[in-house]
């Protein structure tokens, strides 16, 4: 009987390990975007994105819940579909690339919402300036490759304000608000 209990809990300690344990996750660029839309002259939409960026993702639970998820673009990457439009982007006026190169994201808390959703609060930096920002992210689902490593999907979104880090004038032809979105694909990391 005390073998048994012996064995019965060291069963149970291993099993709590292995649920606990620490995973990394690494973003499939290809597969994967950065983007924003803002509106212009109140009607319609502009969307773009950073053809350059990077996501590195930590779990500590077999969800998302208390994930670390730090994100960098390259601010000189942005990318509107209109080459001039992208150039003035580029300028003091708007990201300042040459002073500014990244645009960064870092979360302090990532709290499980409702079914797949979580509350991702973190430290957003652009143009120099860092506020905090709330994010929803939503865990659109998981599955294994053809080689059967594990990735997940998660499409992160959130509003910040352009006027908070002095990216550009705010009038009415350009919105203050800017729509941000994260489609991600990431893959666990293999251990060794």
């Amino acid at each position: 009987m005390k073998k048994l209990f012996i064995a019965l809990l060291v069963f149970i300690t291993a099993s709590a390990f292995i649920i606990n344990e620490i995973s990394k996750w690494t973003l499939d660029t290809s597969h994967s975007r950065l983007g924003f839309t803002v509106t212009h002259m109140g009607i319609t939409d502009v969307h773009g994105e950073f053809s350059k960026f990077d996501v590195s993702i930590t779990t500590p639970n077999s969800d998302f819940t208390g994930a670390t998820i730090e994100m960098t673009a390259e601010a000189k990457s942005i990318n509107t579909g209109i080459s001039y439009r992208d150039e003035h982007l580029r300028t003091e006026e708007y990201f300042s690339v040459e002073k500014f190169p990244n645009l960064t994201f870092k979360s302090t808390s990532v709290k499980k919402a409702k079914g797949n959703k979580y509350s991702v609060t973190g430290d957003f930096t652009m143009r120099g300036v860092t506020k905090t920002v709330t994010l929803t992210a939503i865990h659109t689902g998981s599955a294994k490759t053809k080689k059967g490593s594990e990735v997940a999907g998660l499409k992160l979104t959130g509003v910040v304000k352009r006027s908070d880090y002095g990216v550009g004038e705010v009038g009415p032809g350009l919105s203050d608000e800017v729509k941000l979105i994260a489609d991600l694909e990431i893959s666990r990391e293999e251990k060794e």
